[in-house]
């Protein structure tokens, strides 16, 4: 059965003619979805990322960042009825196309389905593609544009990642240890430990004594937050780009993520500061999705104060977030996609990212062979240190 787009008040059921014998339900109403979508990111065996959770998806779509767009929750289920696939989408124009993504866009680094296991996540990529499809005609898409799909996550191969090309940019992170001592000396070189002690000293000297907080209410996250798009709104106007975290659906979305989840749970996005405890100054900060097992870095940002450069404010608190999370049992640390000195000095593991557009309708053939071009040439740039410069400059020229 094939429905329209305007019918998805309910789910629209459509039997597919995968040979996996899968079946797509189509959801526009969160509301309809949560009980199976918390069922399934609570149970043991889901592979999902922390982008995924519902708690995250609601504070993004409550902020309204894609006014505008439809919102489409995809759920695929076996022959058993059992869901195996849920995939959060928002839809809009492209032109004259409907075209879905993963929702997050920028926010989310990591852009996969939340899969009901391992055992879920081996289905094979022509079925999942075939039921995408299947499903998308029912829903009135006209293509699928995945990016950011990691290669594979916590060691299980993403069926939605094949045939994707490597994104312009990969994502990097670190496995974390029970033992938090342990995790820190194998991140942290003994030499890079040494100077971190001794600038930590420097620091308490010229501002007192400095601690690690994590926002525990919404009130604390709050004044961490306002102390973070200052520090972000001086960051950009010295490099005289705008600021996207002025946007109030930004800000919207951040004030939902950071607040306790439903029946006063985990937060979506925790909240991290180096903070000087006599004064409350707030010296550098860190946040970052989560879930039970990972924390994926979305933003980062410290005083601009040149005085205050010179002690590292950044470093010292990325090293307390580590022993932090190694110590709370959390198994997994990501710093986030693109590349950054401090990356390459404390990860150990690259996330391998690709993308692709999947085509759905006739009409949609020609967007998916111009994205495959757009995701070639922006490889080839970033990836080129003489092409990136090359582009740097000529973005700073067009901006003046």
């Amino acid at each position: 059965m094939v429905a329209l787009a305007e019918d998805l008040g309910q789910p629209v059921r459509a039997a597919l003619r995968g040979r996996g014998g899968l079946t797509a339900e189509v959801f526009s109403d969160l509301a309809a979805v949560e009980g199976l979508w918390r069922a399934l990111e609570g149970d043991p065996a889901v592979l999902m990322t922390p982008y995924q959770r519902f708690d995250w998806v609601a504070a993004y779509l409550g902020g309204g960042i894609d006014a505008g767009e439809a919102t489409r929750i995809l759920v695929l289920r076996d022959g058993l009825g059992r869901a195996r696939m849920l995939l959060p989408l928002t839809v809009g124009r492209r032109g004259p196309l409907r075209v879905a993504r993963v929702i997050g866009d920028r926010h989310a680094n990591f852009h996969m389905p939340l899969f009901a296991s391992r055992e879920a996540a081996a289905m094979p990529a022509e079925e999942l593609a075939a039921a995408l499809t299947e499903a998308g005609r029912a829903a009135g898409i006209d293509a699928f544009a995945f990016r950011n799909q990691p290669r594979f996550w916590d060691g299980a191969p993403n069926p939605l990642a094949v045939g994707g090309l490597p994104a312009p940019s990969d994502a990097y992170g670190m496995l974390l240890g029970p033992d938090a001592e342990a995790t820190l000396r194998r991140v942290f070189s003994g030499d890079t430990r040494k100077k971190l002690r001794a600038k930590e000293r420097k620091l308490v000297e010229f501002l007192g004594p400095v601690e690690h907080r994590v926002a525990g209410t919404p009130e604390a996250a709050a004044e961490i937050q306002a102390a973070f798009y200052a520090q972000k709104a001086a960051r950009f106007a010295d490099l005289g780009v705008t600021d996207p975290y002025a946007d109030a659906a930004v800000r919207r979305f951040i004030a939902a993520a950071t607040a306790p989840g439903m029946g006063g749970g985990a937060p979506a996005v925790e909240v991290h500061a180096l903070v000087a405890s006599g004064s409350g100054r707030i010296l550098a900060i860190f946040g970052g999705a989560v879930d039970g097992a990972r924390f994926c870095g979305m933003w980062t940002s410290f005083d601009t104060d040149p005085e205050l450069g010179r002690f590292s404010p950044g470093e010292i608190l990325l090293h307390r977030l580590v022993g932090d999370q190694a110590a709370r049992g959390r198994r997994a640390l990501d710093l986030g996609v693109g590349e950054a000195g401090y990356k390459a000095k404390t990860c150990d593991e690259t996330i391998e990212l690709v993308e692709h557009t999947m085509p759905v309708s006739p009409a949609s053939h020609a967007l998916a062979l111009a994205s495959r071009l757009a995701v070639r040439l922006k490889h080839r740039v970033k990836r080129s240190p003489r092409l990136w410069a090359a582009a740097q400059s000529l973005r700073r020229r067009l901006r003046r």
